[in-house]
């Protein structure tokens, strides 16, 4: 008894030696890993048939958290993982366009700093490999054009894209440090085995590569890596052998293969036991075409069987150099599965005997998102019936499957229900979490990594940066105390995406569809797939987190935001001109704000072409929704492409439309009842029905003689008028 009193002293001593200890421990190495448009229930340990062994023993020797979140969207969700922010605070509300607007910049801004950037302040190496997509510069005229590339942001090195999605045997923008390559004249990589150029492989190989030489010629220090795979974003591509394991796997079609995955979430306690599956939205009795859907999801669960034995190289790797154990490894998703209709509407045209096209020279940069044609000269092919999978495919899986990739949740990639925002985290750190295969059930998000990072490798974040600029907060919180399993405090969490929104506090979400939509809310414990809508029963709930959305979105710059009518807040103007009905611009003119309201809307064009050309006359829009009227590059004719939710529509003029000696009057009518009408003068070219109006009006500027931003029909990106065009004007049906 009388030694009693050292007790107090020891466990004092204890305490104040445990945060010495952990100063002196080496700081980690930190490998944050993200995939591409795939949903929550996609991967073997998240209730997935998929074979994703190396993923799955990640999760077995770590943790998976239940209840984590992205943006709903590609590069904002990239914006505020890079940041801590977000995404509107980064200059990335939308995506790489310019509205005008503080929030929505299309461009990382100066008032953040990436986690390269932090880490690289802390003696940390930096390295990226994959997708970059934060900078809508993506042909930059010098070096200043780079400021927002990935070396310029804090990495030391770099192997990926800069644009947000391309083919996987042949990426556009492909670029190694700060230059565009070529994969086909690349003296630094060639693919093992002699297998094809795959874009998957490229980014894991380079990601290995990148952790063994740090380790060979920085060993004293720890790096930071961030790989970001496109797999499973749209187009479906796949090598041969990954697509052979999967042949037949989905002939059970849609409800087959949710409800096993249903079953497997609530047995691996991911949901609970009462959750409901949301509505489906289609019976594969109906599909017409099942070998064309079924062969979708094949593909889809090929690209992340092969994304999986790439983490799996690069985690060998980090075995092999004695670095595993040391290594903080985050998996994540950037949004839900996606259901935009790339590739799949638009008439079956079968594959040619042979190349029809010349080839293309090793050292030629892709410069399209969707290539015109293979490197052997097939041409590209789109439409249903046409089965994706090849370099000469190019098809987005389909809203269904999407919704079996978000089991059991509702809605998709674009909106912030649970289906868009859900995504698996892995988290794997054998020197830092005692934890094993265990489940973590904390409400987290994006904003979190950076904060985590920050904690993990005792970094400073900074109040100025870029020659003296004020950094704006991180919005997030560390998640080492939900590694030990102790609570991680918040008062909410914020989302907002093309007017979609939503709030969570605690135990309710409230979220809504839309900029004007009503607002919905769930008791997500009792309800997370968000079938029973408590906003009538609980008014004073509502009253209090959508004031709680109002003020964090002043706060965070997400209003004004372009979503609004003619005059936007704070005198800006809006992306779209709800009230005008007339608009006139000369070649080269892009209205970046006050653009037409063409959603639901009869319109006609009327342009005076003064010198022939090939390319757009007028375009409005990009991959999602929009419209274009142009002049096809291989026949010099006239076409209209209409895209509606992704599903690309294109009418082409008939083989004997004879184009007028210049100068000479084209025009183009929507009509109400959706047919098409296109004339050369006084001849009709065009006249045919199509699936109706534009649901949606487009986001992307309207824009004459060029297409800026993504394109909204099959050409290639901007493809400028290569005539001469006098003026041109839209007129609005009443």
């Amino acid at each position: 008894m009388k030694n009693q009193p050292l007790l107090p002293f020891l466990t004092l001593l204890s305490v104040l030696a445990a945060p010495l200890a952990r100063a002196e421990a080496p700081r980690p190495n930190i490998l944050l890993i993200m995939s591409d448009d795939m949903g929550i229930s996609d991967l073997g340990c998240y209730g997935g048939e998929i074979r994703t062994p190396n993923l799955d023993s990640l999760a077995a020797d770590g943790l998976r958290f239940t209840q984590f979140y992205n943006t709903s969207r590609c590069c904002p969700t990239r914006a505020c993982l890079m940041t801590g922010l977000y995404p509107h605070q980064a200059g990335i509300g939308h995506m790489m366009e310019d509205k005008g607007l503080e929030g929505y910049q299309g461009d990382l801004n100066r008032h953040c700093v990436t986690i390269a950037e932090v880490m690289k302040s802390a003696g940390y190496g930096t390295y990226m490999t994959g997708k970059w997509h934060v900078t809508k510069v993506t042909k930059p005229k010098d070096g200043n054009d780079k400021a927002n590339w990935p070396l310029q942001r804090g990495y030391e090195r770099f192997y990926g894209t800069i644009h947000g999605a391309g083919s996987f045997f042949d990426p556009n923008t492909l670029t190694r440090d700060n230059t565009y390559v070529s994969p086909f004249a690349d003296p630094e990589y060639t693919p093992a085995d002699g297998e094809p150029y795959y874009y998957t492989n490229a980014i894991a190989d380079h990601a290995a590569r990148f952790a063994r030489e740090h380790r060979e010629q920085s060993p004293e220090r720890p790096f930071f890596m961030y790989v970001a795979f496109t797999a499973a974003h749209w187009p479906m591509h796949a090598l041969e052998k990954d697509l052979a394991r999967y042949r037949g796997k989905y002939d059970a079609g849609y409800e087959t293969i949710r409800a096993a995955r249903h079953a497997k979430m609530k047995a691996l306690g991911l949901i609970d036991g009462s959750a409901e599956l949301s509505p489906l939205g289609a019976a594969w009795a109906d599909v017409k075409n099942k070998p064309y859907e079924a062969r979708c999801m094949e593909v889809y669960a090929a690209m992340i069987d092969c994304m999986d034995r790439g983490v799996g190289r690069i985690v060998a790797t980090l075995k092999e150099t004695g670095q595993l154990d040391n290594t903080l490894i985050f998996f994540l998703q950037d949004n839900g599965g996606c259901a935009e209709g790339m590739g799949r509407g638009g008439e079956f045209t079968p594959r040619a005997d042979g190349p029809t096209l010349p080839p293309l020279a090793g050292d030629y940069l892709q410069p399209d998102m969707i290539p015109r044609q293979t490197r052997d000269g097939y041409p590209v092919r789109q439409g249903e019936g046409v089965l994706p999978g090849g370099p000469d495919t190019y098809h987005g899986y389909g809203k269904t499957w999407a919704t079996v990739s978000n089991t059991p949740f509702r809605e998709y990639k674009h909106w912030v229900h649970e289906g868009g925002i859900s995504t698996p985290l892995i988290v794997h750190w054998p020197a830092g979490i005692a934890r094993k295969n265990e489940l973590e059930r904390t409400p987290s998000h994006l904003i979190d990594i950076m904060a985590t990072c920050v904690d993990v490798a005792g970094a400073t974040y900074p109040e100025t940066y870029h020659d003296g600029q004020a950094i704006r907060p991180m919005e997030g919180k560390s998640l080492v105390p939900a590694f030990a399993g102790e609570p991680v405090e918040r008062d909410a969490i914020f989302w907002e995406h093309e007017g979609n929104r939503a709030v969570r506090a605690g135990d309710w979400k409230l979220v809504a569809k839309g900029a004007h939509s009503k607002w919905e809310l769930y008791d997500l414990p009792r309800d997370r797939s968000e079938m029973h809508d408590l906003a009538a029963e609980k008014p004073d709930v509502v009253a209090a987190l959508s004031e709680k959305w109002d003020t964090w979105a002043a706060r965070a710059f997400v209003k004004p935001w372009p979503w609004d009518s003619d005059d936007a807040e704070g005198g800006k103007s809006a992306k779209i001109a709800k009230k005008k009905t007339k608009f006139r611009l000369a070649q080269g003119d892009e209205l970046r704000s006050g653009s037409p309201d063409t959603g639901g809307r009869a319109f006609s064009v009327e342009a005076r072409i003064t010198k022939p050309g090939k390319g757009v006359v007028l375009a409005q829009g990009g991959v999602n929704h929009g419209w274009a009227l142009y002049f096809d590059a291989e026949n010099g004719r006239p076409a209209v492409a209409l895209r509606r939710g992704g599903k690309l529509e294109t009418l082409r003029a008939k083989d004997d439309a004879a184009i007028p000696d210049s100068p000479f009057q084209l025009s183009m009518t929507l009509a109400a009842d959706g047919r098409v009408t296109v004339k050369l003068g006084d001849a009709l070219a065009i006249d045919a029905p199509s699936a109706g109006l534009l649901p949606q009006t487009p986001l992307d500027p309207l824009c004459a003689g060029f297409d800026s931003n993504d394109a909204a029909g099959n050409y290639p990106r901007s493809f400028d008028f290569t005539g001469e065009i006098e003026s041109v004007t839209l007129k609005l049906a009443p």
